[in-house]
């Protein structure tokens, strides 16, 4: 009886065991599903609003602009907002820079499937240590989702969007691909994203030219590209990362230890960070254009390849040509000079120098910004836009009345009186001109007063033969954007040089003489790609005859003229070139606030202003000493780049009637401009 209540007693435990053991798994299992269960909701709910990995290729990486010479070769400046990037293949960056990045980033990249398990289980070790999660074990591909679809937030949900993001980028592209992406997208500082846009901004190169120690440094860079920027303070522990990396590729056998020895001796160059432009007057002259035309924001983004028609080694001869000879002439008080070169078959801006320096400081250097400056660096004297007035050219205005008066038929031939004239009253007193030396010579011919920059001959042409309204319409058409008050507002004395204008505008001007009456707008930029090399904008401007050949003929011939010069200039003064037939004019303002020189072949046309920023005098120098020697100096290097092409000789006419009286026609003026006086 006792035995039988024991084993009831046993048997009562035992069950009420198995029901505690059967509660408790079912608690387990339950508990099991719940865990399950959120978690699936969990990942639900993360995965509604997840961006697809297909925008990768979908999305528009944003690109910056970029502004470059004709040969596409030499980049001159860069349009971007926060990110400066330019797309490049992964066959053009060098095999020891993907290496040298997926060393330090991410050993086991060609072997995950996007997680590397065991980083992440030595990193939480670390990070549980010590008791903050500051230790990182992304690989590649969670870099490439985290920079280009998440937020660098240290949260589950977004570590989670990361995991399942780059589990399924992994599953659909190639480790090719993906590399690819992710060295075209991330920061190295300096606004430069992807490798391309580094090696630019550090080493002045393209990525397939950088060398094995360069592409250490990149490397060293992609994790703290500010801290370790080579333009700061800690440029030493940036290129002891370099070496350490380095260290790190011959461990890994990717390069061997005498490689790796070989690349830390070799002397890292980094380009200067201060001048991110070239040629900065044409730059930003090409840039306020399209911006103009295509909004700022889309330039920063879009990634346009902008082909422009700059010479970049005409350029730099501009620059040295202006910046020397502006600096002989320094003691005449004059500090500021301009260049502008043009093909005149094709209208293309071979160089531009708005002002002598742009990365110089104004002179003297307590004028706030520009304001009352001897010198302003930054504002482009060729062609000031908006922002302020043209200067007066003197003489070399003459050409565009002589070719009215040649227009009308008369010739060279033609004859007037080079006496003091009386030209009537203009502006309330009597405009009585003299000639740059004073003296008169009677009887001269049109050549002659041209050749010589005869002041009083050249009026009577104006007034008696081409005519005021005539004159200014000339000069419109050929290319003079300027000149558009009355006509009575300029009076006579625009022969020489009355009314302001532009240096583009005279320079495309005389082209038109070049060509013998042809004109094609100055022309900026030859092509426009997109980011996919598609055309976007291609010059096709057209020439248009806008001068009679024979007026244009005549002109040519005169301003080539050594010999009809000879009695002002002297027989080899700085506008005569040995061997080639060049044809110049000079223009010296009243006061010697402007020195001009505009000389030409068939091949091309340049034109020189010397001055001072804020309309100061000069000392007593003429164009002929000032800017004439700047333009010598330059069109002397360029000419032997072009085939030796003479201007087309005018047709021989019979001497046109003599008019030696020529006697002038007041009407008066007014508001006559003030008169220039001077060759």
């Amino acid at each position: 009886m006792a035995k039988r209540i024991f084993s009831r007693k046993i048997y009562q435990g035992n069950k009420k065991k198995r029901s505690f053991l059967g509660l408790f798994f079912g608690f387990l299992i339950f508990g099991f599903f719940v865990i399950v269960s959120a978690c699936l909701i969990f990942v639900i709910y993360i995965i509604k609003d997840l961006p697809r990995p297909e925008e990768f290729t979908e999305k528009q990486t944003i690109e910056s602009t970029k502004i470059f010479d004709r040969t596409g070769q030499v980049l001159l400046y860069e349009i971007y907002g926060e990110e400066k990037r330019t797309i490049v293949p992964l066959e053009s960056m060098p095999d020891y820079f993907k290496k040298a990045v997926i060393s330090v980033e991410d050993n086991s990249f060609y072997k995950h499937h996007g997680i590397d398990l065991k980083s992440i289980g030595r990193a939480l070790l670390i990070d549980f240590k010590i008791k903050q999660p500051a230790q990182g074990a992304s690989t590649i591909s969670q870099q490439l989702i985290r920079s280009a679809l998440l937020s660098r937030e240290k949260t589950i949900e977004r570590k989670t969007k990361e995991i399942i993001l780059t589990l399924e980028l992994e599953r659909r592209y190639s480790k090719d691909q993906i590399l690819y992406w992710y060295l075209n997208q991330i920061p190295f500082g300096q606004n430069s994203y992807g490798a391309e846009s580094a090696a630019q901004t550090y080493f002045g190169k393209h990525i397939s030219e950088i060398s094995l120690a360069e592409s250490a440094v990149l490397t060293a860079l992609i994790r703290s590209p500010s801290y370790l920027s080579p333009y700061g303070e800690n440029k030493n522990e940036l290129l002891s990362k370099k070496d350490r990396i380095l260290d790190r590729m011959a461990t890994l056998g990717t390069i061997s230890k005498e490689e790796a020895e070989a690349a830390k001796k070799e002397e890292i160059k980094f380009v200067k960070s201060s001048k991110p432009i070239k040629a900065p007057h044409f730059a930003l002259y090409v840039r306020d254009y399209l911006i103009s035309k295509y909004g700022e924001d889309f330039l920063k983004e879009k990634g346009l390849q902008v082909y422009t028609s700059l010479n970049w080694e005409f350029q730099e001869m501009a620059e040295k040509s202006v910046a020397d000879g502006v600096k002989k002439i320094e003691a005449y008080n004059a500090y500021n000079g301009a260049l502008v070169a043009i093909d005149p078959k094709t209208g293309e801006v071979l160089a531009m120098v708005g002002s002598k320096d742009w990365f110089a400081d104004p002179y003297p250097k307590d004028c706030s910004s520009g304001v009352n400056c001897l010198f302003d660096p930054n504002f482009n004297v060729v062609d000031p836009g908006p922002r302020g007035i043209g200067r007066q050219p003197g003489s070399a205005f003459k050409p565009f009345v002589y070719a009215t008066a040649f227009e009308k038929g008369v010739d060279d031939k033609y004859i007037v009186i080079d006496e003091e004239t009386d030209f009537g009253i203009w502006g309330g007193k009597h405009y009585v001109p003299q000639n740059y030396d004073g003296k008169f010579r009677g009887p001269v011919t049109l050549r002659e007063a041209l050749a010589q920059s005869l002041n009083v001959p050249s009026v009577k042409v104006l007034n008696s033969i081409a005519g005021l309204q005539d004159s200014i319409e000339t000069a419109k058409k050929m290319g003079i954007t300027t000149l558009n008050k009355p006509y009575s507002n300029y009076g006579l004395s625009i022969v020489l040089g009355g009314g302001e204008v532009k240096l583009l505008d005279m320079v495309s001007a005389y082209g038109v003489f070049a060509t013998d009456g042809l004109r094609i707008p100055p022309v900026t930029i030859l092509k426009i790609e997109d980011s996919k090399g598609n055309i976007i904008e291609e010059n096709k401007k057209t020439q248009v005859r806008v001068l009679d050949p024979e007026a244009a003929r005549l002109i040519n011939d005169i301003l080539s003229d050594n010999e009809a010069r000879i009695p002002i200039f002297g027989p080899r003064s700085a506008l005569f070139i040995p061997d080639r037939q060049v044809a110049a004019k000079t223009g010296t303002t009243q006061d010697y606030k402007d020195g001009w020189t505009i000389g030409y072949t068939p091949s091309i046309v340049v034109g020189v202003w010397v001055g001072n920023s804020n309309n100061e005098p000069m000392g007593k120098i003429p164009a002929a000493s000032s800017g004439a020697p700047i333009w010598k100096n330059f069109i002397e290097k360029v000419l032997p780049k072009y085939p030796v092409e003479n201007f087309t000789k005018p047709e021989v006419k019979k001497v046109s009637s003599v008019n030696p009286e020529n006697s002038p026609s007041p009407s008066p003026s007014p508001t006559p401009s003030p008169i220039p006086s001077s060759i």
